[in-house]
């Protein structure tokens, strides 16, 4: 699914929200590395990450090329600021009407606009691409993520006091979350 708007930050920098494809691989795969190691918010640790840069740039490519799912980069200058993807839940047809959604952003780029830019680029994507419900979880004490979800129209619809284990943290809970598009 093709992507492309330049958005200006907070900062005044711009920023180029664009699909990932070939050739972009490496730096979403440090990008992974870099924003997994910065917060406990997300669902995997950068050590659990099991695709190399090539890997990646298959996987940006058949993204980009496909008509139901998205994988969108934040650029600020040359540095993937932020990365954010919508995927189908499945294709048989009770589910093939939704798609969940994830989004991370390197601390350094927190609070400029990236996240709300990014998710607003995932619910026009995920609109264009025909889903009904866009799904999301999110970590309950991650107050930020949940107030810009909120704003955007994501209802909470359950939550689950042990959703995820912290290597540090114990037990967190999430908050399931959806947009009827």
């Amino acid at each position: 699914m093709k992507y492309n708007r330049t958005i200006l930050l907070k900062d005044n920098r711009e920023c180029c929200l664009r699909n990932g494809g070939e050739g972009d691989g490496q730096a979403v795969f440090e990008s992974f590395r870099l924003t997994h190691s910065q917060t406990d918010y997300l669902l995997s640790y950068p050590d659990e990450n099991s695709y190399s840069g090539a890997q990646e740039d298959e996987l940006l490519k058949q993204k980009s090329e496909s008509e139901d799912e998205a994988e969108i980069l934040a650029l600020v200058g040359n540095m993937v600021a932020g990365t954010a993807g919508i995927e189908k839940i499945g294709a048989k047809y009770k589910v093939r009407h939704r798609a969940r959604l994830g989004i991370s952003v390197a601390r350094e780029f927190w609070g400029l606009g990236i996240g709300g830019a990014l998710l607003n680029a995932c619910i026009e994507c995920a609109k264009k691409a025909g889903y009904e419900q866009l799904e999301l979880t999110v970590v309950a004490e991650n107050l930020r993520a949940i107030s810009m979800y909120t704003k955007a129209g994501f209802v909470e619809y359950g939550r689950n006091p042990k959703g995820f284990k912290s290597r540090t943290a114990g037990f967190q809970e999430l908050v399931y979350m959806r947009l009827e598009l």
